[in-house]
């Protein structure tokens, strides 16, 4: 890629550097270079690793080269496809994959579970780990690569790398993913991860236009499976013929394809039509979605750039459709053969490539930009021919670039709120130093004797108002992916939560809320305190337990429960932490004083026990 790494010297490494200055390298997108040597290997080993008895290959372990390569096998039977339910998906195994999840609104991510055994097996051999340790401790760049099943293992591995690897220590190489005709691995909450951790450009899946593999996903089994069992038995026999009911199997799939493919169309274009959900609470769809690096080969020596999600989706129906004057029975035919054509397509057209990027992440799309040089819109319109995109594939695409174009708007319009919330927390921040003087903040906001004290709840108001659009935005989808792992916004969120949080507790428990609602830390709790303890969480690697804006919750309960057994052990053990937040500064230090009401609480109870 792009941003290369400063490994161990030798001639040999030098020297390998050096053809492929010759070779040169691929632009695949926005910011991201590929060097043609490394694609073409990459492809390589996974048709060698398809046929192979082994769950996986490695080459370059004891090598000089840049780079070491861990290419896995793919599978020829129907079982390790899918498992369980319909579309065979799991929910993510968060011990491997902590990330892939909706961090905020606490929503884990859903892999194909046959595609995770079969990783789970891999990483179970000692020798794979064991390899992947050696190529970090080398400083040399991990590729995993696969084709067809193998190529779901070898995102799988990515995921697990940059999880161990990247996520501990900022100085490791980033692995990069090469896969060729993989099927859909995970759902969109796994895209929402993948972006939000900025690995999405690690992730490079080529799809050959009519291949049938990277659309199966999009079919519960149950429509497809003898079907599939016999095209997996033709891929293994590389017969010259694929089986008689090739059409039938193409035309199954792509109207599944069609089905989440118009579902999500009317998403990205913002359709209110009752009947849409109506619709899919009687119909379950495919849960997959794609991420990552799309490059589309058209079969004309072209390659497609794609790296919006949504528009991948709208790709892979609309490029599968008959063009006028195909027979069903052709395009059903080479939606096979173009399954096992990637190293000669790529040996052939990867040499003087014609790449075109469809647009860029967070650039105006070159087919519907006004600034942009007709030579470009031509190159444009050309490819989405070649990729036989009709006018209304073409205005999903369009779709697809406004919703990004929108979200990144609505970002810039919260952007704007950020000194409206930090003008009130400094108003807050103030009224807690002169509070600090008397009975303590939350003490003084939970009797609101003062006028300063109604100017507080004013301030508390304000930004609870604000907040609740942020979070309404993010459980809509309306923010981009990115949004829940920027700095700033974990900071300001993580300062309004211990700032806001106590007046919000002491607002409840004077209003006696706790009578009709329950406990604060039951159903009392707002979404917007939960949403910004867990980016805090998720961003430092923090475990999940009560937090210390919530303390004073706690205090009120043990109050309530006051004389109750156990009540000693628990005000013993919030004192133990209290300490600790007051030394890390997470709390403030009035809350011991004299007349607070946790200082009464540990007088009135070890008196009377």
């Amino acid at each position: 890629m792009s941003e290369r790494r400063q490994g161990k010297g030798s001639k040999a490494a030098n020297s390998r550097r050096n053809r492929r200055v010759v070779m040169g390298t691929v632009k695949l997108g926005e910011n991201m270079e590929i060097e043609k040597e490394v694609i073409m290997k990459a492809c390589s080993m996974a048709m060698k690793a398809h046929k192979s008895t082994e769950k996986y290959l490695s080459e370059g372990i004891q090598s000089s080269s840049s780079e070491v390569f861990f290419s896995f096998a793919g599978s020829l039977s129907v079982n390790d496809w899918f498992a369980g339910s319909a579309f065979g998906e799991m929910k993510v195994d968060l011990q491997f994959f902590p990330s892939l999840k909706y961090v905020g609104l606490d929503q884990t991510g859903r892999v194909n579970e046959a595609f995770f055994k079969r990783f789970e097996a891999v990483l179970a051999n000692p020798r794979f780990k064991d390899e992947v340790e050696k190529a970090v401790a080398d400083r040399r760049q991990v590729v995993f690569t696969g084709h067809s099943s193998g190529g779901a293992i070898a995102i799988l591995a990515t995921a697990w790398f940059l999880e161990v690897y990247n996520r501990q220590s900022s100085d490791c190489i980033a692995p990069l993913c090469l896969t060729f005709g993989s099927p859909l691995v995970g759902d969109y909450i796994i895209n929402i991860a993948i972006r939000r951790e900025k690995w999405s450009r690690y992730f490079v899946n080529f799809v050959m236009r009519y291949d049938i593999v990277p659309r199966i996903s999009l079919s519960p089994l149950s429509s497809i499976k003898q079907q599939l069992q016999r095209v997996l038995d033709y891929f293994n026999q590389n017969a010259q013929q694929p089986p008689n009911d090739a059409p039938a199997f193409y035309e199954t799939v792509v109207k599944n394809a069609s089905s989440v493919a118009n579902y999500a169309a009317c998403k990205i274009t913002g359709s209110t039509n009752p009947l849409l959900e109506t619709v899919s609470s009687f119909v379950e769809l495919s849960p997959y979605r794609p991420f990552g690096t799309y490059v589309f080969c058209t079969g004309t020596g072209k390659l497609v750039v794609i790296s919006n999600p949504d528009a991948v989706l709208q790709v892979l129906f609309y490029s599968s459709q008959l063009s006028t004057g195909e027979e069903k029975e052709t395009v059903a035919k080479a939606s096979l053969r173009d399954h096992l054509g990637y190293e000669k397509y790529l040996q052939k057209h990867l040499k003087t490539p014609a790449v075109t990027s469809l647009f860029h992440h967070r650039q105006e799309a070159l087919s519907v930009s006004s600034n942009v040089a007709s030579v470009e819109r031509e190159k444009v319109d050309e490819a989405l021919n070649d990729l036989g995109l009709s006018g209304r594939a073409r205005l999903c695409l369009r779709a697809a670039e406004a919703l990004e174009n929108q979200k990144l708007r609505n970002q810039a319009t919260i952007d704007g709120k950020k000194k409206d919330i930090e003008k009130c927390l400094d108003k807050l921040q103030e009224y807690q130093s002169k509070c600090a003087h008397k009975v303590g903040y939350y003490d003084a906001f939970k009797s609101s004797e003062e006028e300063e004290d109604f100017h507080a709840n004013v301030a508390r108001l304000e930004l609870a108002g604000i907040w609740d659009v942020i979070i309404g935005m993010l459980k809509r989808h309306e923010l981009p992916d990115e949004f829940e792992g920027q700095k700033e916004w974990i900071g300001l969120g993580t300062r309004y939560r211990r700032l806001v949080e106590p007046l919000d507790i002491a607002n409840y428990y004077r209003h006696l809320k706790n009578e009709d609602t329950g406990p604060y830390m039951g159903k009392g709790r707002p979404r917007r305190y939960k949403c910004t303890q867990k980016w805090l969480e998720h961003a430092e690697q923090l475990p999940n337990e009560i937090p210390e804006s919530c303390f004073w919750a706690e205090v009120e309960e043990l109050c309530i429960k006051a004389g109750c057994q156990g009540t000693t052990e628990s005000i013993l053990h919030l004192k133990t932490r209290v300490d600790k937040w007051i030394q890390n500064e997470e709390l403030g230090g009035d809350v011991l004083l004299e007349n607070s009401t946790f200082t009464k609480l540990q007088k009135q109870h070890f008196l009377t026990t």
